[in-house]
């Protein structure tokens, strides 16, 4: 069963412990875990929404913030042929506080999301008074009458997964990698080090180079050759930039279709826009709404926009417009032949745009997606020999398997086992191996990884417990203290050393959910120290992130940010990122505020007993990290105990800012 606690669950494969010993599985083995797996996870997931929008009442549903409801509906225009639809409350005025973000998939509908009348959409855009979905079509009769939007599942995930599970266990040709991946053979270094083999094109020289430091460049040689290389980044040192430069390496090579793919959109979007900074080629698939604004003209859809033949395109779709409108007042024989030329017209114009975006992908160099994403049948017929995977820890297996069966014979996996683990739903899903990433599991067969060892993003103080504690005192400081100043807005227990821990007891209850956590007590301290640090203008709203482990907290602190100024354009705290702590993997800003909440006398810590989620929150920040909890509860997880003791012993903990 999924687990209802109104909490985004990650999987404990947990940084401190090692992996059970690892054995060769057979295929059919593999393949009837992981279709079980996958199964688990979707019926799972399909159950806890389902009882949701059956059995839920309305109040909890707008707790959770995973629906909304009295909502009038306007057209807002087209991006890149989807529809906009803009939603806003029927009686005007703010939203009331949810969780719908950009990129969302909603399900649109009168009052039954369940019903065959609710239509599906993605969240555009967000603001306090309004939220824009894009959608194929708009529903009929969009203005009149309330609608309500509804958070649902995602069907096509699974299916893609199952697809290349079975690919991956029939066909031969999907990937020359079988035998490796499913860790076959006595020495699995020694098979992963082989060379990839493929054939044509001109062979790069290893050598190092200039704007890549020694481990980058040691990477970069290893992906050059190596059939499978994995590459374990800790925070900050660059492993994008790394991945960038091995992609534009295997495209001097011209001898093959690259496939660079990650879990989540933002990573595929660094990923392309680090590509375009040097010249690469890329074109992005999946939809534009979900791409950041500043790359979707590299979209495909956006290419297409541009590509030769639309005038030709958009000169057919106005004739079979026409014509269609003029069928009705058509009788017989005449209505017939209409139909006819109707049917041969929009053959016509698929056609054309088939053979646009053969177009487009042909001659591009670099083709970038989610992993679930490259599963499009956009791509069916293609084959790519190299492929790349950004955020491999974070991926589950199946998922990782889909870019990995359109023909690899090159494979370089980057991810971080010492950050989050795959998000997985159903505790028997991830008892059933879901929750391990492939990255991981190879890392247990015996593959060597080559970790990143020089951090540029933490003032050295930050980075200093992150390295003891879960890099074995390796990563190494490409920046200076000088170079990270305190800012300027916080008397800090030491300006030369710029983290804070601030005391604070009790506070803790069960948010307005009844499953997440809140700290109004935690929520009030940190707008007090948004305020300080905005005051003396060294910093903008942009550059402060807050993270907590629970949407409960998210949730009370965005809705004091909105009653004490306000979080859209133009208002006070507009720009202050408020996430939780899965959310900010992959993130950084030059201050980050960390909200504890667990404070009881149990010392119950719950969601905070991950080490990888800690390591995860104390690196994102640049120039100070403050940190606000109850130490006495803290303590009774291990890591937490370790980083307040080394805290403490640097006299780190801000006694003063409670009597200011």
């Amino acid at each position: 069963m999924g687990r209802d606690d109104g909490r985004v669950h990650r999987i404990d494969t947990s940084g401190t412990k090692e992996l059970e010993s690892p054995t060769s599985r057979k295929s059919q083995d593999h393949h009837a875990r992981f279709i079980e797996a996958i199964r688990w996870e979707l019926d799972d997931e399909m159950e806890l929404v389902e009882d949701r929008l059956r059995n839920w009442s309305r109040a909890r549903l707008l707790a959770h913030g995973v629906s909304l409801f009295d909502l009038k509906a306007r057209s807002a225009g087209w991006m890149y042929g989807m529809r906009l639809l803009r939603l806003s409350m029927e009686k005007g005025g703010a939203m009331p506080s949810h969780r719908f973000k950009h990129g969302d998939i909603v399900l649109l509908s009168r009052n039954e999301p369940l019903g065959r009348q609710a239509v599906e959409g993605v969240v555009a855009r967000r603001s306090r008074n309004h939220i824009v979905l894009a959608m194929n079509d708009l529903p009929k009769g969009h203005r009149q009458g309330i609608w309500r939007i509804d958070r649902g599942a995602n069907r096509i995930a699974h299916d893609r997964m199952r697809d290349a599970l079975n690919a991956f266990l029939g066909d031969e040709k999907a990937t020359t990698l079988t035998g490796l991946l499913l860790g076959q053979g006595r020495d699995i270094e020694q098979s992963a080090s082989v060379d990839h083999g493929i054939k044509g094109g001109k062979r790069s020289e290893l050598k190092d180079e200039s704007d890549l430091n020694l481990t980058q460049n040691e990477a970069l040689n290893a992906a050059t050759t190596r059939r499978l290389t994995l590459i374990q980044g800790p925070p900050g040192t660059g492993k994008t930039h790394t991945a960038v430069r091995i992609l534009r390496r295997w495209s001097l090579e011209g001898n093959a279709p690259i496939l660079a793919v990650a879990e989540s959109n933002v990573a595929v979007d660094n990923l392309l826009q680090g590509l375009l900074s040097i010249g690469v080629d890329a074109v992005r698939l999946g939809q534009p709404v979900k791409v950041r604004e500043s790359l979707r003209e590299a979209t495909l859809d956006a290419r297409m926009e541009r590509h030769r033949l639309q005038k030709d395109l958009k000169a057919i779709i106005d004739l079979n417009e026409n014509l269609a409108r003029k069928i009705s007042g058509l009788k017989g024989k005449e209505k017939g032949l209409a139909h006819k030329d109707l049917k041969r017209g929009w053959g016509e114009a698929r056609r054309i745009e088939q053979q646009m975006k053969e177009d487009i992908l042909n001659t591009a160099t670099v083709i970038c997606a989610t992993c679930i994403g490259s599963g499009h049948n956009i791509l069916d017929g293609r084959r790519f020999p190299r492929v790349l995977i950004d955020e491999a820890t974070q991926a589950t297996e199946p998922a990782t398997l889909i870019p990995i069966v359109r023909g690899c014979r090159q494979l370089v996996l980057v991810g971080d086992h010492r950050q989050l683990p795959p998000t997985v739903i159903s505790r028997r899903a991830e008892e059933g191996g879901l929750g391990v990433s492939l990255f991981d599991r190879m890392r247990g067969l015996g593959v060597h990884s080559i970790m990143l060892k020089k951090q540029y993003r933490m003032h050295p103080i930050i980075s200093q417990f992150p390295s003891m504690q879960y890099y074995d005192d390796a990563l190494i400081n490409g920046v200076k203290a000088e170079e990270r100043p305190a800012p300027a807005g916080l008397i800090w227990p030491d300006f030369d050393r710029p983290v804070a821990f601030l005391p604070i007891e009790g506070g803790e209850v069960v948010s307005e959910d009844g499953h997440s956590r809140a700290n109004p007590a935690e929520a009030s301290w940190v707008v007090r120290i948004l305020s300080m640090l905005l005051e003396p203008g060294d910093l903008n709203t942009t550059d402060i992130g807050v993270i907590t482990p629970y949407n409960g907290q998210v949730r009370a602190i965005l809705d004091l940010l909105e009653q004490s100024g306000g979080t859209t354009l133009g208002d006070r705290w507009h720009g202050i990122e408020v996430r939780s702590v899965d959310g900010y993997q992959g993130r950084e800003k030059e201050v980050i505020i960390l909200s504890t909440v667990r404070s009881n006398p149990e010392g119950e810590i719950g969601f905070l007993d991950d080490s990888r989620r800690l390591n995860v929150a104390i690196t994102r920040a640049k120039r100070g990290l403050i940190v606000i909890g109850d130490q006495n509860t803290l303590r009774n997880q291990r890591d937490w105990d370790f980083w307040l003791t080394w805290a403490q012993e640097r006299s780190l903990l801000a006694w003063h800012l409670l009597h200011m």
